[in-house]
């Protein structure tokens, strides 16, 4: 790697200001607050709205800050080479992951009659195993370790990943900076030991990861939909709603690629390759999404018995109808047709465009999965209520990422020199090796060749 591209690759993961995020984030969060405070005094049914919401952009939020913390471990656990440039990113997004833990502890305490009063009220007729199972003090206990652990385990991991950047980039840095730098990489030399522990490490915590990821946005789904109708139950669900996070976590991970990498100056060294190998896995997730939805429906359709076809009639029927032909069109026919081909993958403006339509219907499809189960009215409501939590969440979520983005490297050059050094020469390779790839598709090689000036 030429010295003068690791220079600009140091230099540029410090580069992070984020100042767009932050300025919106905060205007968004406080005028959230506004709106949610306003909901929660104007009366009881508005309160109740407003707390259902709020409830929603939990699940919502939670699923994509782990989710992107899993797309980073998922890459650890397959030895991925493609991902150097982009997967600090994804990597941010664990900055949320404490937020998520004091919205649990809000929806919990001052939110929970709002939120799981039906169910309590249906608790006598259930057996004494399944009441105990959704009593509220076991619920919150095991929500509350479960996130807990995955916060923990997921900031170790990020943080195992970020220790040697951030030794390589502590003299480039500011005084306060470097100082901070120096202190949280002490234990980390640079030596071929030391290197060779730290990849050990990162390597035993991407798995254990992964799986608390799979586990607890099962309880996630279990708990925080299933729960709300607690004489319906699907032992698929967990799976439906941890992979749909997954599935968010690419397609946000699209968008902070195309914003971060114009925002720290890096945008030629994330080629159309690279965003080609992302759009695939968009792609792919999009139709397996499509193929647990399908699961899902199909085996409650022919069963055809009164306790499972309740829950689905009442998404796709009547008001809520609506909202469940919005969500079929933006998870899967928008994305699957608009993604389908190899150039749409590698233009940014497309790949953005069809990956902003994925997260709004994401976020219709838990917004439908938890409001028939709690909303006293006939269909989905928009007003204050609803706007206050969801503005407050959004607000919250792009203050954590900026908050990190200003204060560790966004780039990790060890890394990005992997995937780079992978592209050099891919220029000259023939259509019968790359045969959806061309010249253009690659770093070009004067980016990757280019020497220092002698002084």
């Amino acid at each position: 790697m030429s010295p003068t591209l690791r220079e600009r690759l140091l230099s540029q993961s410090l580069a992070g200001r984020f100042d767009l995020f932050l300025g919106i984030g905060a205007g968004l969060a406080i005028l959230g607050t506004i709106f949610f405070v306003q909901s929660l005094l104007a009366s009881p049914a508005s309160a109740d709205r407003a707390w259902q919401v709020f409830h929603v952009n939990w699940i919502y939020f939670t699923g994509l800050s782990a989710g992107g913390v899993a797309f980073a471990a998922v890459q650890k656990v397959t030895n991925a080479k493609w991902s150097g440039m982009i997967i600090r990113f994804a990597e941010a997004l664990v900055a949320f992951l404490p937020v998520s833990l004091l919205g649990l502890v809000l929806i919990f305490t001052l939110g929970y009659q709002s939120v799981y009063g039906p169910m309590q009220g249906a608790l006598h007729e259930l057996q004494h195993a399944k009441a105990v199972w959704l009593s509220h003090g076991f619920m919150f206990a095991r929500l509350g370790l479960g996130l807990l652990a995955l916060t923990v385990v997921g900031w170790k991991l990020v943080w195992a990943d970020m220790t040697p950047d951030m030794a390589a980039v502590q003299r480039g840095a500011a005084d306060e900076r470097r100082l901070r730098y120096e202190r949280w990489s002490s234990g980390y030399d640079g030596s071929p030991t030391s290197a060779i522990a730290q990849e050990d490490r990162i390597h035993r915590l991407a798995p254990a990861y992964v799986v608390l990821y799979a586990y607890v946005l099962t309880l996630v789904g279990f708990d925080g939909i299933m729960a709300l109708q607690p004489h319906w139950f699907s032992n698929l669900l967990g799976g439906f709603i941890f992979m749909g996070a997954f599935l968010g976590a690419h397609m946000l991970l699209a968008l902070l690629m195309i914003h971060g990498g114009a925002h720290l100056g890096v945008a030629d060294l994330i080629s159309p390759k690279q965003r080609h190998d992302l759009g695939k896995l968009c792609f792919g997730f999009t139709v397996f999404w499509t193929y647990l939805m399908w699961a899902q429906f199909l085996v409650i359709w022919y069963g055809n018995l009164p306790e499972e076809t309740g829950f689905v009639f009442a998404r796709l029927w009547g008001h809520w109808l609506p909202i469940g032909v919005a969500v079929g069109w933006g998870m899967f026919l928008i994305p699957f047709f608009g993604l389908l081909g190899v150039q749409p993958k590698k233009i940014r403006a497309v790949l953005g465009f069809f990956a902003t339509i994925s997260l709004l219907a994401l976020w219709l499809e838990r917004y439908l999965l938890v409001m028939p189960s709690v909303s006293v009215l006939p269909g989905p409501a928009l007003g204050i209520p609803e706007a206050g939590p969801t503005l407050l969440f959004l607000g919250l979520f792009l203050l954590c990422y900026a908050f990190f983005g200003r204060t560790f490297p966004m780039i990790s050059p060890r890394l990005a020199e992997i995937t780079l050094n992978r592209e050099r020469g891919h220029t000259t390779v023939g259509a019968e090796f790359d045969h959806e790839e061309g010249p253009g598709d690659y770093v070009r090689d004067e980016l990757l060749e280019r020497r220092s000036r002698p002084r």
